[in-house]
């Protein structure tokens, strides 16, 4: 009898039959313009095997933090036959984890770094940039394993960099625990549109001549590189073309110039680069390996694939003659040799240095009395070859103590950058100072007359509009991805954002007028004094709607002066476009809907919230510049569920008038009786925001609806308000 297929048998169909479903059809390829909404659920309960009762931020508090960092620092020169360390020492493969751990960070949306533990699941796992990396969490395993609940991986990670520079004879400038594991992969941070790793860098680049054409919000130049080609541009070295791609992308991570040169320096003033065998004959990765690789990648067959025959980058050799000490040998290297362009084992385009003492050539990794040449990457050359970087690395060499100094504040800024504001920080080690980069914010007063102020506020002639808008423009810029932005602080009366378009200044100014004087009055912060009124917007409104509510309110927060605020660093905060608003600066290659979605996951935000705050925002009234659009209510000021009755109510048919405007016709007239942007008519085209719209349209969910709006107006209000968790 002839054999049933596999398809047949039903395998690769059905999960119960053990097959593989993902390569079932998905809808996304059915309909590829279909709003994906899944990140917004993300990281639901579902994914977290700690439950609800956890909390790692105070299970942290219980960790034997010096007990831990015995641990780690036995563990540097602990040497692993299945993985031994080059000199008997992991101290640069730790930081090289460590570093790639955090260096995904961008300023321009808050996503990546090393807040999350993101490097243990996919695509970070797997990028070519992070090969063998793999080795490297699984030596920390023990320590984990042993530490248990009290240490996140995310942690572990940068303890582990921390500890290695400790080790080398490096001063830290401090650390801080608290960075909670996800345990999922980021489906949220967009790492560019190529379908190959190291794809070509013209591809992410409007001008490859022109690093700043760069698209938005990446900052590394390819896929699958945590920052720049170490060979050059798209692997052509040329010194001065690097330079200009280095300055860029650090740009992009909120790094000056002087940060950059030393975090460069830093980072390679250890360590060593891997190359010495034929890159092509390594395994897949470890989301491509096997099962019996169990989570390992890169497999290496070649003389054993360890010590001296490793191969990950391509490059090979150490930058410095010591590289397990942290010294000034990088920028002597640097300076005190000419260079030459040569090619590693693996075929690697590197310089090395024309004539070098053998004293000066750093030892063989597995033995002492052989020396080896060192190398520079195109990057360390433009350390040398640009003016400014050049200047700056002389500095450096000149001066070992301000060199070190600078160092460990750039790794300390590099690795913290997305746990936002210093209150958040746990642990002994934790810096006293106040850095301008934490986004620091005067402590607030919490013991005054709340009821007092409310009252004058209400009576202040303001409306519910100006108060509800001011109070969101001030709150929207929270970013969950790194913490920074929200409404503590009041920096919406500051540089830059009393300036932007969309908090519409000279309404902005006219609200600030009102309010400020009566904070002073009850000496309230201004930022509780815009929450307030917001709040007090909402309950007007809800009492419009015939509902008596009180919408929760804490008092103590701070206001930030334009001392405590780097302006350049605040711009990207700006919302370009804001659906809850419908408000869009200018036309973008995403759509309105999607800007949306991105700006809700940012909030921390679920779908269901980002429906009833859409649906309340409108018929609040508090659209940019009053527009109409998305207003399906002739009660503007009531909060009422009309915008979801109107855009479920059969009576009315949309035509398209523009890429972002629509028109609401009745059916039987022909007469236009709404407008609407593809912000409002997501709710009534993809099926399941749908789902939600009908479900508050519903004439039984009127006082859900209300409720509902006022716990998504709350969480939002009070998303940086850490203090509270």
């Amino acid at each position: 009898m002839k054999e049933l297929s596999d398809k047949q048998n039903g395998i690769g169909g059905c999960p119960f039959h053990g097959g593989n479903t993902s390569t079932g059809t998905t809808d996304k390829h059915w309909w590829p313009n279909s709003l994906n909404l899944d990140i917004l659920s993300q990281h639901d309960t579902k994914t977290n095997p700690y439950g609800e009762g956890f909390d790692y931020r105070e299970a942290v508090k219980e960790l034997d933090f010096d007990s831990i960092k015995k641990d780690m620092h036995a563990l540097m020169t602990d040497s692993q036959d299945w993985w031994p360390a080059d000199w008997g020492h992991y101290g640069g493969f730790m930081i090289r984890m460590a570093w790639h751990a955090a260096g995904t960070y961008r300023i321009s949306d808050g996503r990546g770094g090393a807040g999350t533990g993101n490097q243990r699941f996919s695509p970070l796992n797997s990028w070519p940039d992070n090969a063998s990396l793999d080795k490297a969490r699984r030596l920390l395993w023990p320590i984990k394993k042993k530490y248990g609940n009290k240490i996140s991986w995310a942690d572990l990670f940068i303890l582990a960099g921390n500890v290695a520079y400790e080790s080398m004879g490096l001063k830290m400038y401090g650390f801080s625990y608290g960075r909670p594991d996800i345990w999922h992969p980021e489906k949220d941070i967009y790492w560019g549109s190529e379908k190959e790793f190291l794809a070509p860098s013209e591809e992410r680049y409007e001008n490859l001549d022109d690093p700043s054409t760069l698209e938005n919000p990446l900052a590394a130049v390819h896929m699958g590189l945590i920052y720049v080609n170490p060979e050059g541009v798209n692997g052509k070295p040329d010194p001065l073309k690097t330079a200009a791609q280095v300055r860029e992308t650090f740009a992009r991570m909120a790094m000056n110039d002087e940060e950059t040169v030393a975090l460069t320096a830093g980072g390679h003033t250890v360590g060593k680069a891997h190359g010495n065998g034929d890159a092509s004959k390594l395994g897949p990765e470890p989301e491509g390996a096997s099962i019996e690789e169990q989570g390992f990648g890169w497999s290496n067959s070649q003389n054993g694939g360890l010590g001296r025959h490793t191969v990950t980058s391509g490059l090979e050799g150490a930058w410095t003659s010591e590289p397990t000490k942290w010294d000034n040998g990088y920028f002597k290297m640097l300076f005190e040799h000419e260079w030459e362009l040569k090619k590693s084992p693996a075929g690697a385009n590197q310089w090395m240095p024309v004539n070098i003492k053998e004293e000066d050539m750093p030892a063989d990794v597995e033995d002492p009395s052989i020396r080896t040449m060192p190398i520079m990457t195109d990057a360390d050359m433009a350390m040398r070859e640009d003016p400014i970087y050049r200047e700056i690395s002389l500095r450096f060499k000149d001066d070992q103590e301000y060199f070190s100094e600078t160092f460990a504040r750039a790794w300390f800024k590099l690795t913290h950058r997305d746990m936002g504001p210093r209150t958040r920080y746990i642990g002994p080690e934790v810096p006293k100072e106040d850095l301008i980069w934490q986004d620091p914010i005067e402590p607030g007063n919490a013991s005054y007359d709340v009821n007092g102020m409310k009252a004058k506020i209400d009576n202040s002639g303001l409306s519910v509009a100006d108060m509800v808008a001011t109070a969101w423009d001030s709150a929207r810029t929270f970013r969950g991805s790194d913490m920074r932005g929200g409404a503590n602080g009041a920096r919406i009366r500051l540089a830059p954002q009393k300036d932007w378009e969309g908090n519409e200044p000279a309404r902005l100014s006219s609200v600030l007028a009102k309010l400020e004087p009566i904070a002073a009055e009850f000496n309230a912060s201004i930022a509780d004094a815009i929450v307030l009124a917001g709040n007090i917007g909402v309950e007007k409104a809800a009492k419009a709607a015939g509902f008596n509510v009180s919408v929760p309110f804490a008092p103590g927060r701070g206001d930030a002066t334009q001392e405590m605020t780097d302006v350049e660093a605040f711009a990207p905060l700006e919302r370009v476009a804001d659906g809850f608003r419908n408000y869009q600066k200018k036309e973008y290659a995403s759509s309105a809907e999607e800007m949306m979605l991105d700006h809700a996951q940012l909030l921390g935000l679920t779908a269901h919230e980002m429906t009833v705050l859409v649906g309340g925002m409108r018929v609040l009234g508090t659209n940019y510049g009053g527009s109409n659009h998305g207003v399906f209510t002739t009660k503007v000021g009531a909060l009422t569920n009309d915008f979801f009755a109107k855009l479920t109510d059969m009576s009315y048919k949309w035509e398209p008038k523009g890429k972002n405007l629509y028109e609401g016709k009745n059916r039987k007239t022909g007469d236009v009786v709404f407008t609407a942007t593809r912000a409002d008519l997501v709710f009534g085209s993809n099926s399941i925001l749908r789902a939600y719209a009908e479900l508050y349209a519903q004439d039984d969910n009127k006082e859900k609806f209300v409720h509902d709006f006022i716990a998504a107006w709350t969480k939002v209000m009070n998303a940086d308000r850490f203090d509270l968790a």
